[in-house]
């Protein structure tokens, strides 16, 4: 178990996970509207389910006006509170007004800048509003500033950023029409590992995808990060050729990860050998040659990436595709790990799974200098009683939860119910936590948002010896008091 309270240089990648982390916290509470109009359109196109000529007539108002006003609304709270949500807000209706496309990129711009205009005005007034004039100021501070930005996105923003999204659409239907779609695998599969994947899919994919289902009914651009193939089939493949813990840790992870959608549970087995990387790499192109072959692709985004969110996103007459996607994905994943697996004749232990861990994520910090051995001991930092403990993950919602449920039961297990544990995404943690539990490759990201907070980092979040050993200190405390 590594745990620091040091402040330290941050690093380029972990400031793109927070980049990647602020969009996903943006599009993740809206996921639910994006899912309803993706129904609707499944059922009610001219190609749906049961087509219907009234009905059709949600899904493009809907696209266009309601989905890129939730995002700007959602990012324009993040930064700037209500009043940022509702300027964030205001300028983006520039940009739909002023474009002929939907402004999904447009509003996760002009959202949180919305929302840090309107901070900035906020602090600047604060103390400087006579008595009785507050409600004056703040009405018509928000009124004059949201009606230059939303000229300002009708005439000049709005174009600018449809150019630069009709740049990117091109690039990537040159790449379609090429027959090199699955080379993206390339650069999603390594991405995905990295904790990079929000980046690409909130700001690229998505957004295509959405415009792309306006036009045709489906998008592949949906299904060309999210696959759960590829990390069903390296699982499968340590299920049956790996080693001491990583065999017996596979199966649960197939579960949680194919049918909870959780694909960060499969990150840790790529660390351990990075040349499985390879593998991902294979089942990726494989699944999106197969998906593209066939001339298939989803409604929606799959949030998350659970087989049961792909099946219910997939549109009449694409099953067969979709379905085979996944299963030729897992099999060319699985075939290359065992592979892997099969010629590796070292001797792995326990020990040697969570040094392997270890050793990649040095490779993969840029330079970012790992703790010694004596601050990786919990005992150093137990001094005082533990009242709050913070689990933290990207989106607060996945391997947070499940590392916060875990730890809670071990917990209960040793008899003690006094300590509150609870996950949250990262930038959400509260300031009273005692410490803050998260997977190492996030903790960067995680002493930038709380620079003072004592930080205790995983590997793993099954099995991981970080959680025996931390409510093992905990037990310990108890005892002596």
């Amino acid at each position: 178990m590594d745990v620091t309270n040091e402040g330290k240089q941050v690093s380029m990648r972990a400031r793109v996970q927070a980049f990647g982390g602020f969009l996903t916290n943006m599009v993740l509470p809206n996921i639910g509207a994006f899912i309803a109009w993706g129904i609707a359109t499944a059922l009610f196109i001219p190609t749906g389910w049961f087509p219907n000529e009234s009905l059709n007539e949600l899904v493009g108002p809907t696209v266009s006006y309601l989905l890129p006003l939730l995002l700007a609304y959602t990012g324009g709270r993040m930064i700037g509170g209500h009043r940022g949500a509702v300027l964030g807000s205001i300028g983006t209706i520039g940009l739909i007004i002023g474009s002929d496309i939907p402004m999904f990129m447009g509003a996760m711009v002009i959202g949180p800048l919305g929302g840090w205009i309107m901070k900035k005005t906020d602090d600047f007034l604060d103390g400087k509003i006579p008595a009785g004039f507050e409600m004056v100021v703040n009405n018509f501070s928000i009124g004059i500033i949201g009606f230059v930005l939303m000229c300002l996105s009708y005439l000049v923003i709005g174009p600018t950023i449809q150019s630069a999204n009709q740049f990117v659409t091109n690039a990537i239907e040159a790449l379609v029409s090429t027959g090199f779609l699955p080379l993206l695998s390339l650069i999603n599969e390594p991405a995905k590992v990295l904790f990079l994947n929000n980046v690409i899919d909130q700001g690229v994919y998505y957004p295509l995808g959405m415009q792309q289902t306006l036009e045709a009914g489906k998008s592949i651009y949906f299904m060309v990060a999210s696959n759960p193939g590829p990390g069903l089939g390296l699982l499968l493949a340590y299920s049956f050729f790996g080693k001491k813990v990583a065999k017996r840790t596979a199966p649960g992870a197939i579960i949680i990860h194919f049918f909870g959608g959780i694909h960060e549970m499969y990150f840790p087995y790529v660390l351990m050998k990075p040349i499985t990387i390879l593998a991902m790499i294979a089942g990726g192109m494989a699944g999106t040659m197969t998906f593209q072959l066939l001339g298939v692709g989803l409604v929606a985004g799959p949030s998350p990436g659970s087989i049961f969110s792909y099946l219910a996103l997939t549109p009449r007459g694409n099953f067969f595709g979709v379905i085979a996607g996944v299963v030729i994905a897992t099999a060319v994943s699985f075939l290359v790990t065992a592979v892997i697996l099969k010629a590796d004749k070292t001797a792995d232990d326990d020990e040697s799974f969570e040094e392997s861990v270890q050793k990649s994520k040095s490779m993969k910090s840029e330079g970012k200098e790992l703790l010694n051995g004596e601050n990786s001991k919990a005992a150093n930092l137990m001094t005082a009683e533990i009242k709050k403990v913070s689990f933290a993950c990207d989106a607060g919602m996945g391997s947070s939860a499940m590392g916060a449920t875990t730890f809670k039961k071990k917990l209960q297990k040793a008899g003690i119910t006094d300590i509150e544990v609870k996950n949250y995404r990262i930038e959400d943690v509260p300031t009273d936590s005692d410490m803050v539990v998260v997977h190492q490759d996030l903790e960067e990201r995680t002493r930038k948002a709380h620079p003072k907070m004592t930080i205790v980092t995983l590997k793993n979040y099954l099995q991981d010896p970080a959680i025996d050993e931390l409510v093992d200190e905990i037990v310990e405390i108890k005892s002596k008091k």
